[in-house]
């Protein structure tokens, strides 16, 4: 049997990889044995795959939500330039119905916060540089065997006791394609709601408006349409694109203006099991994708690094150990959180885009419920805070 060169190895560097090595290198006695495997650690304006143009505001806007912020403040990976969000907005367009979630009904100084995703991976990366755990830059990771975690990467033969898999996903699993691609944009509000985010709900699938870290009055767009309407979106002009956003958002915060690039992507639902084999987990994008309402999957991915890292503490002490057994408590301690978010996620963008009348009524009736009934609203917006904690 090969002699590991690693404890754990954690194929992945964005934002929940990164997280995970950064939270066991606080409990491993040679953190050094942690290796984090990824395309990108000296550059990392190119690590979203999304190059953007100087003087540009970044579309790749991250929803983080309270829990999570904690957490990266501990590990001292919180990026310089957040924008807070206290209050969100929720409505269906063409029907009655709204509700209100407040930050201060939360007992929460905000709700959540929005960071631009090369911040937060260029930060992350700083605290990994100084954490001793050892980086390793490979465009591409191969699993060659399964009785030990046994990988190639870009051309390094790699052996370690165990794997994380937090990048790429799993062929097996639940999987559902939604029909939907998200436009990504930047657009300048002439009234903005200082630390207001907007979800509206249309027949296409959901609209949202973030407040961007880069000004007070800019707002990061995700929009989810039918493809064929995303990439007419992409392709018009500013000044078309604006007109369009504003029709379908209203007036709230007056005339909305387009900034910079646009981008698309298809959007699905993937959720495959956690223990990839006996030597190896998946957590974040490798375990789950979600639909984006709400902004939960990297919020869900950094749940399953604290709890794995919460896991295997002990085992980091006794690496020789098999790690199966702490991998199946894991998997079975994070299925409630797992399942319950990605229905949450699942049900949202599903049942406001049916374009059955009495769907569509019923579901207004039901934001106007929540937002007269606080024991109603509480509940669902303390999961979208931090999440089923087991």
């Amino acid at each position: 049997m090969d002699n590991p060169e690693f404890d754990i190895a954690i194929t992945g560097a964005g934002p929940v990889g990164s997280a995970l090595a950064l939270l066991l290198a606080r409990h491993a006695p040679d953190p050094g044995r942690i290796a984090l495997i990824g395309k990108h650690f000296q550059d990392d304006t190119e690590a979203g795959g999304l190059p953007v143009p100087d003087n540009s505001p970044d579309p790749r806007s991250l929803a983080m939500n309270h829990g999570s912020r904690m957490l990266l403040e501990q590990l001292n990976a919180w990026p310089n330039k957040a924008a807070s969000i206290e209050t969100v907005h929720v409505s269906q367009r063409g029907r009655l119905g709204r509700t209100l979630i407040r930050h201060d009904e939360m007992g929460v100084p905000r709700l959540g916060s929005v960071v631009a995703y090369p911040d937060l991976v260029a930060v992350l990366h700083e605290a990994l540089a100084a954490s001793g755990v050892t980086l390793i830059e490979a465009p591409y990771v191969r699993t060659l065997a399964a009785r030990q975690a046994h990988l190639n990467a870009a051309g390094r033969d790699i052996v370690s006791a165990l794997a994380v898999q937090a990048d790429g996903h799993q062929p097996d699993g639940l999987q559902r394609e939604y029909n939907q691609h998200a436009v990504l944009a930047t657009v300048r509000a002439s009234q903005p709601m200082a630390r207001w985010a907007y979800e509206r709900f249309t027949d296409q699938g959901p609209l949202a408006l973030l407040p961007h870290p880069q000004g007070g009055d800019l707002y990061g767009v995700v929009w989810c349409c039918a493809p064929d309407h995303a990439e007419a979106l992409r392709r018009l002009d500013d000044a078309a694109f604006s007109a369009a956003l504003t029709a379908t958002f209203g007036d709230r915060l007056g005339a909305l203006s387009s900034l910079g690039l646009r981008h698309i992507f298809p959007l699905s639902l993937h959720a495959g099991p956690l223990l990839v084999n006996a030597c190896t987990i998946a957590i974040g994008n490798a375990a789950q994708t979600l639909h984006p309402v709400a902004g939960q999957g990297l919020n869900l991915g950094l749940r399953d690094a604290v709890q794995l890292s919460q896991a295997l503490a002990p085992w980091l002490c006794r690496p020789r150990q098999d790690p199966r057994p702490v991998l199946e408590d894991f998997a079975r301690r994070r299925r409630h959180d797992r399942w319950l978010t990605a229905g949450v996620t699942d049900f949202l963008p599903r049942v406001f885009s049916t374009r059955n009348l009495l769907v569509e009524h019923a579901s207004g009736a039901s934001l106007l419920a929540l937002d007269l009934l606080p024991a109603l609203r509480k509940p669902l917006a303390r999961h979208l805070l931090q999440g089923l904690r087991t």
